[in-house]
């Protein structure tokens, strides 16, 4: 079985052992928890309590970015996204992904092969449901995006495999 194969292999049985989300795959583009500003020069970590993040986002989104949950493959909003534009950051509306490093991963899940800018996400090890994984959050909310993996294209060689309910895609050219 190839690399690529046993990792889908692995995402799928994770999604499985944790509450699925059913990302909402249609209606209008969800806006950001927190209407900060999407590129920062430096990025100053965001503090809340739960409470208040439970006020902020829609209860898959809070699941997901803040529960540390999954969406089921193949059904969120992004994975099969090929528009021209930018991912932020669903809590905080930091801009995460470009869409020229954006690929078909073949999971399920939107896969990118690197951050807009290194300081934009924290990998942090994950040790749960019997496997060991690098777990991704945004590096200003801490909201949980999904998990990387090596066995991605060029030129980085990883696999940012994200929920599609961490995210909000901006169409058009990355802030500049």
């Amino acid at each position: 079985m190839s690399l690529s194969r046993r990792c889908f292999n692995l995402s799928f049985l994770a999604a499985a052992a944790c509450r699925s989300v059913d990302a909402i795959a249609a209606g209008p583009e969800p806006t950001p928890g927190l209407d900060l500003p999407s590129d920062p020069e430096v990025v100053v970590p965001v503090v809340k309590p739960d409470a208040e993040w439970k006020l902020l986002l829609d209860a898959d989104t809070y699941h997901v970015v803040r529960e540390k949950g999954t969406e089921r493959a193949f059904t969120g909003r992004y994975w099969n996204n090929h528009a021209k534009g930018t991912y932020v950051c669903s809590g905080c509306n930091l801009h995460l992904f470009d869409d020229p490093d954006k690929f078909e991963s073949g999971t399920g899940w939107p896969s990118f092969t690197r951050p807009t800018k290194p300081d934009r996400v924290a990998v942090n090890r994950d040790v749960t449901y019997g496997m060991v994984r690098e777990e991704v959050v945004c590096a200003r909310c801490g909201g949980h995006l999904g998990h990387v993996f090596d066995d991605g294209p060029a030129p980085t060689g990883q696999r940012y495999c994200m929920n599609s309910a961490s995210l909000v895609f901006k169409p058009g050219p990355p802030p500049r």
